[in-house]
């Protein structure tokens, strides 16, 4: 290695033109491509050829070709998007810092700081300890996508690099082709179709389709082009039908076919529940002009000479796609019978739509316009990094972005007329979050078209949405079960946790006493050497964490409490032990740390016991409960004595096992004797039924053992109960 290092200074300290006689055909392909940058920026590139060659110097690919094959191939991907020198150094660089001795800093010497910030910004973490694959890739890309934050010709670079990874598979083993292509469908193809990049998200598709399902892959191919061999009559008559009358009406066009790829028709398939017939049984055109004026007036003329398919016309010319695609598309009736879809764009357009974030890079300056896929990719890295910062996870950060990344777009209004586009399916909560953080945490209601809705309800494009706020509002648990975005989920999971560790401190607090009151001593008596002592051999930081894992279950507070005392210099055995009778008290707004079993589902006023689960914290069950039993036994150490305090809140789940005659309408009577009892009805289903009679299981939500006798009595006197009882008893 010290020899590839002494040529690379050798060479830096002689940066004279590359002699291009000697330069491989390959290094000499990528040279032709760059024919759109000035001679000194091509010897620059040349120059990084020269120091990558040196750097992986003896390294060859699986295939068996020397390594600098594949940082060429890069660059000559990002040739064909017109990209910068520097992206294009990048890119032959792209491996060195991670694969080979050369260093950050002689990076920076020789090509500039911007050059080395991208490439590190590409390297993976791979020099750092993870526990798992998983928690490395998922730190890795995390890396990646701030570095993408502060420059978006890292992902440039990522894909060309995952794109030519891609087109080389078959030199790796079945295993490896699997997860690379699954990753490469999950999250690579989709980041590229974010950013607009449609050329590039088609072949890493269709790449991944192939290598992760190479039978079905091979199958549709093959129906594609048997079925193109007889519809090419067909397209070339509709395509000249287009042609003649757009140019009769003196609109400038390039009228173009388009074929549907595999991955499209496999994934349209399993999506939509539809045949191979059904998906191919349309003719797709796209027809290219020159100004958005053009294309409104090519969309008279489509739709005077074949008919328009009702409620299929959209407008992304005047409302564009959150990647920046802009397009006009229609569906029309066309004289075989099938329908017709058509998009209608500028050249403009056709280059964003293909090339996204890269298009006309090479001829934007620093202080020049970036294209409408570079305006709108800035803005969603910018909310990713707003993002990660509120989420310490990696693997979770990786959820809330693939959530983000599948973007079937409602486009909804503000009542100030402005427009926020959003995920399919996404709710009025989700809008909240999108015009602020504060107006999600606060938010009760939305009024959508001036109509009330709760803030579950699934939002459609072009509606009006204003939310309601209050200031006593905060998140809650059960809104995670229904949010869509990434925004909303890591800002309510961040207010649960804040509020989730507040509890626990307090109750890791209660619990700790109560072991250290157990050994005659307190948590005050404790010097603070003996707690900072403890506190550094556990590797925590501060007391709060402490308290908080034991909350969690996570340490076992009869275990810290002898340690500590042990530390102190008492022998915990010899410690005056108390046993003590006192119980901890629980109100049930400790729902940071407490939850209810479901087996047993306990209520103010019955006797309770906790078990305390790794990680979950106390998990309250009723006394009698059989599971408790069975837990006694097996881990009696981890059992908690507990009892309902005074001023216990919140409402609780039970259940009612309910025996009705079976006659129209019995369900409705009992459900209104319920409601009437001031329950809210969670879930009803049928146990058993037969012709004179059924069991109903209800679960419902009550205040406490009272409140639930309430509701049974209620329930007997509708007159078609023949029992009703909690269950399990």
């Amino acid at each position: 290695m010290n020899g590839r290092r002494d040529s690379m200074t050798t060479a830096a300290t002689h940066p004279a033109s590359p002699d291009t006689s000697a330069l491989p055909p390959y290094v000499l392909a990528l040279k032709e491509r760059l024919a759109y940058l000035p001679e000194p920026q091509v010897a620059r590139v040349l120059r990084a050829y020269q120091v990558g060659a040196v750097a992986h110097e003896g390294q060859t690919r699986k295939s068996g070709e020397p390594y600098i094959t594949h940082p060429i191939a890069v660059a000559g991907i990002l040739a064909e998007f017109g990209m910068d020198a520097e992206t294009i150094i990048a890119a032959i660089l792209h491996d060195t810092l991670e694969d080979t001795q050369l260093t950050r800093t002689e990076l920076a010497g020789e090509f500039g700081e911007p050059v080395a910030e991208l490439v590190d910004g590409v390297t993976k973490l791979d020099k750092m300890r993870f526990s798992s694959r998983q928690e490395a890739d998922a730190e890795s890309f995390r890396k990646m996508l701030l570095a993408m934050a502060r420059d978006l010709r890292v992902i440039l670079i990522k894909l060309a690099d995952r794109l030519h990874n891609m087109r080389t598979l078959g030199a790796k083993d079945a295993e490896s082709r699997r997860r690379i292509a699954r990753e490469t469908l999950e999250i690579y193809a989709p980041i590229a179709q974010r950013l607009g990049m449609n050329k590039i998200k088609a072949e890493l598709q269709d790449l991944g389709f192939r290598a992760l399902h190479p039978d079905r892959y091979r199958v549709i191919s093959e129906r594609i082009r048997a079925a193109l061999g007889n519809r090419r009559e067909a397209m070339s008559r509709i395509e000249g039908a287009l042609t003649a009358r757009l140019v009769e009406e003196r609109i400038p066009v390039r009228v173009v076919g388009r074929i549907k790829s595999p991955w499209s028709i496999y994934s349209k398939m399993r999506n939509e529940h539809k045949s191979f017939a059904q998906l191919m049984d349309v003719y797709g055109f796209r027809v290219v002009t020159d100004s958005a004026m053009s294309c409104y007036m090519a969309l008279g003329v489509v739709h005077a000479l074949y008919k328009p398919v009702d409620r299929r016309f959209k407008d992304f010319i005047a409302i564009p796609k959150a990647n920046g695609y802009q397009s006009l598309h229609t569906v029309l009736l066309g004289p075989f019978g099938a329908p017709i879809e058509v998009q209608i764009r500028t050249e403009e357009m056709d280059s964003v739509a293909e090339r996204g974030v890269a298009a006309h890079w090479a001829y934007k300056t620093e202080s020049g316009p970036a294209n409408s896929a570079q305006a709108r990719a800035r803005e969603w890295l910018s909310a990713l990094a707003d993002s990660q910062a509120n989420t310490p996870s990696a693997a979770e950060f990786i959820e809330n972005v693939k959530i983000d990344l599948f973007p079937d777009e409602t486009y909804l209004f503000t009542p100030r007329g402005d427009i926020l586009s959003l995920p399919r399916n996404a709710t009025a909560l989700d809008f909240a979050y999108a015009v602020h953080t504060d107006v999600g945490d606060h938010a009760v209601a939305a009024r959508v078209d001036k109509k009330l809705l709760p803030l579950r309800a699934r939002l459609e494009s072009g509606q009006l949405v204003e939310i309601i706020t209050a200031p006593s509002a905060v998140p809650n648990p059960a809104w995670l079960e229904f949010v869509v975005t990434g925004k909303a989920r890591t800002a309510i999971r961040q207010y649960l946790k804040h509020l989730q560790h507040e509890d626990a401190v307090d109750f890791g607090h209660r619990m700790l006493d109560r072991a250290l009151d157990a050994l005659g001593t307190s948590l005050d008596a404790i010097q603070p050497e003996v707690l900072e002592k403890f506190l550094h051999k556990s590797k925590l930081k501060r007391l709060e964490e402490l308290l908080a894992d034991i909350a969690l279950g996570n340490r076992m507070p009869d275990q810290v409490a002898s340690q500590l005392v042990t530390s102190r210099g008492t022998s915990a055995r010899g410690a005056l032990v108390t046993h003590p009778t006192e119980k901890i008290h629980i109100t049930g707004a400790e729902r940071g740390v407490l939850s209810f079993a479901n087996c047993c589902h306990p209520l103010p006023g019955d006797e309770i016991v906790g078990y305390l689960s790794p990680g979950k914290g106390i998990v309250v069950h009723r006394t009698e409960c059989p599971n408790m039993a069975e837990l006694r036994k097996s881990t009696p150490e981890r059992c908690v004595d507990i009892e309902w305090d005074r001023d216990v809140q919140g409402d609780y789940r039970a259940e009612l096992r309910i025996e009705v005659i079976n006659r129209p309408g019995v369900l409705a009577t009992v459900a209104a004797a319920i409601a009437a009892a001031d329950s809210n009805i969670e879930n009803v289903e049928y146990v058993e039924r037969d012709t004179s009679a059924a069991t109903l299981l209800f679960t419902i939500e009550v205040k406490n053992r009272k409140h639930l006798a309430e509701v049974i009595r209620r329930v007997r006197r509708t007159g078609v109960v023949s029992g009703a009882y909690r269950y399990p008893l």
